[in-house]
């Protein structure tokens, strides 16, 4: 029998076993007609949420806003933006979900404002006024010839062929935003800001919000000396300055205090966006359930894969599907062997859609659908918080290369394509390369509006004489919610898929989420094919998946003897495989099989 630990009662916490759905409002559901998700359009549909499997959603957010960043760029975190609807209908919402036993995660963005926020009015009106330190203000340097230019060298996070400082003429300084000019970075070190931030986590968990996920929480700490940061690209007038910007030195202070002074006083689930991190003890420092920080990070190594190393995220990089296996094993031990805490993710509202982006989306020979149920079937099989981001679970895919450059509405996309045709004079080979780096990366795949039904034009995300905010994937009549929700016979829908793999996650919950973790077989850099392992002393499971698009012959090793095969993406019931020896993996297969604990090796 096996001799893994099993998960002690204290460690069985309702937020390690949740399934959280991401709503992207604006793309979600339109209610009243004008083109835009609201909060009513979401209260519609809980039902089939709930129906997947997920028992808690995570709204991107819905606060009043001026939309320079789709709503990140806040002005007033305690009241709702009139496109999304009012208090009364979060509320309502709020009630809806509990009758569901389900709950609510806001999503707190508290790094920088919306430069509309009374905060910021405030302090740009002059260096006397109260909050003149309420954000981080720096003089001008001037050159050798007393022309101005901004404190340091560092870049746009979204536009960065542009300074992440900006002129104010009121108090002839500069302000830090690093993100977008309407977005200054709120001044951490000031004790009223944090005490004023964690005023609106109050406000949210009175309300009867269940938690937040921290955008961008780890850039709250700066290097206060503001230095330039090192020149990597000489034709860059500005340089990333992260090094300088995240991961600062008061970050766990700041994190501790926000535990302490507020999250300690509920029962809630924390989730950290913390970009611009690698070093796996500075993650289990925000992680590790001693220290009172956050339950989890969303750990962007697997949605770096497809960058160039070192590089931007709107690149190209040739990577290998072993890179999956090596990424995804390497953060179930850290975390399993060292007492952390996985956020399960590979796709939202800042991503491609995984299947374009991990798989093959075409529809020859089924390639989309079998490698959206592979995602699935490896989603639910590891361990940590799973997060499925709308339209996952149908497999919806990228839109595609043919569609106008005008159809991409995101900031850092359009930015993008202004930099590449200044830098390159329209170049054409320059500019092919850059429609092809957009139609892989570009955050506007995963907020084309959702795929509720193949009738309409706009696929019922918004009435069919509406124009949507953005335009609906050209694939609707065959990729929708209602499709795949009404799909019988004997292959089922990747919804369904979706729905039975995580029924099956909440059934096992003591090996899949709790239990322990090994790699089977091969792990060579050539080898596509990702097979795992996981146990407690109860029961055993092999979990074997090709990521590639060709018949591989893969051999189990002595070590596993299968007891049965319980699920796999090419079959309605139970694969009819082999129980030892080699296996014939058609292209993008995954395969689940109970295996006997009597002859499980833990080495």
């Amino acid at each position: 029998m096996s001799t893994a630990t099993p998960a002690r009662v204290e460690d069985l916490l309702w937020w390690k076993e949740a399934v959280v759905y991401q709503v992207y409002p604006a793309s979600f559901k339109d209610s009243n007609g004008d083109g835009w998700g609201d909060v009513k359009g979401i209260i519609s549909k809980l039902d089939y949420i709930k129906e997947l499997g997920a028992n808690v959603i995570w709204v991107s957010p819905i606060y009043r806003s001026p939309q320079a960043d789709m709503g990140y760029d806040i002005s007033d975190y305690e009241a709702i933006d009139p496109m999304y609807g009012t208090l009364a209908d979060v509320d309502n919402l709020i009630a809806e979900l509990h009758k569901r036993d389900m709950k609510l995660i806001m999503d707190l963005v508290v790094n920088h404002t919306s430069n509309e926020h009374r905060w910021f009015l405030e302090s740009r009106s002059s260096k006397t006024n109260p909050k003149a330190d309420w954000y981080i203000w720096k003089p001008p340097k001037y050159n050798a010839q007393g022309e101005r230019g901004p404190p340091n060298n560092w870049a746009q996070i979204l536009g960065d062929q542009n300074s992440a400082w900006n002129w104010c003429p009121e108090r002839e300084e500069y302000y830090l935003a690093l993100f977008t000019p309407e977005q200054p970075d709120l001044n951490w070190e000031n004790p009223d800001v944090r005490a004023a931030v964690h005023g609106v986590l109050h406000f949210w968990l009175k309300r009867g919000a269940s938690g937040f996920r921290m955008d961008v929480i780890n850039l709250i700490s700066k290097d206060l000396e503001f230095p330039d940061a090192a020149i990597t690209d000489p034709t860059h007038a500005y340089e990333h300055g992260h090094k300088h910007f995240a991961n600062g030195p008061r970050l766990h202070e700041y994190l501790r205090e926000i535990n302490e002074k507020v999250l300690s006083q509920y029962d809630t689930i924390t989730v950290g966006e913390m970009p611009f991190i690698d070093d796996e003890d500075e993650i289990l420092r925000a992680v590790n359930p001693l220290r009172k920080e956050l339950h989890m990070i969303f750990i962007f190594e697997i949605v770096y894969v497809d960058n160039e190393p070192g590089g931007r995220r709107l690149t190209l990089y040739d990577w290998k599907p072993s890179d999956i296996r090596r990424i995804m094993a390497k953060w179930q031990n850290t975390m399993i062997r060292k007492g952390g805490w996985n956020s399960l993710f590979i796709e939202n509202h800042d991503n491609p859609r995984s299947v374009t982006r991990y798989c093959d989306d075409r529809d020859e020979k089924n390639a989309r659908e079998l490698g959206a149920k592979l995602l699935a079937m490896m989603m639910t099989t590891l361990s940590g918080t799973l997060y499925v981001y709308q339209g996952e679970e149908l497999g919806m895919r990228n839109f595609p290369l043919e569609w106008d450059i005008s159809e991409y509405k995101d900031i850092e996309a359009v930015n993008y394509w202004k930099k590449m045709k200044i830098t390159h004079h329209d170049d054409p080979q320059a500019m092919r390369h850059a429609r092809q780096v957009l139609h892989r990366k570009a955050r506007d795949h995963s907020r084309t509006p959702m795929q509720w039904t193949p009738e309409t034009p706009n696929a019922g995300f918004c009435a069919e004489d509406v124009k949507p905010w953005m335009r609906v994937n050209d694939d609707y009549p065959f990729i929708n919610a209602q499709t795949e929700m009404q799909q019988s016979g004997d292959n089922p829908s990747i919804f369904q898929f979706w729905a039975r793999s995580i029924q099956n996650r909440k059934k096992h919950k003591t090996a899949f989420i709790y239990g322990d973790f090994a790699l089977i077989g091969d792990d060579s850099e050539d080898n596509p094919v990702f097979a795992y392992k996981r146990w407690n002393q109860a029961e055993a499971w092999a979990v074997i998946l090709n990521f590639s698009g060709v018949e591989i012959h893969w051999s189990l090793p002595s070590s596993i003897q299968v007891k049965q095969w319980e699920a796999g993406n090419y079959f309605a019931g139970k694969p009819n495989k082999a129980l030892y020896g080699e296996l014939v993996l058609q292209p993008w297969e995954g395969l689940l099989a109970q295996i006997d604990e009597d002859h499980f090796s833990h080495t």
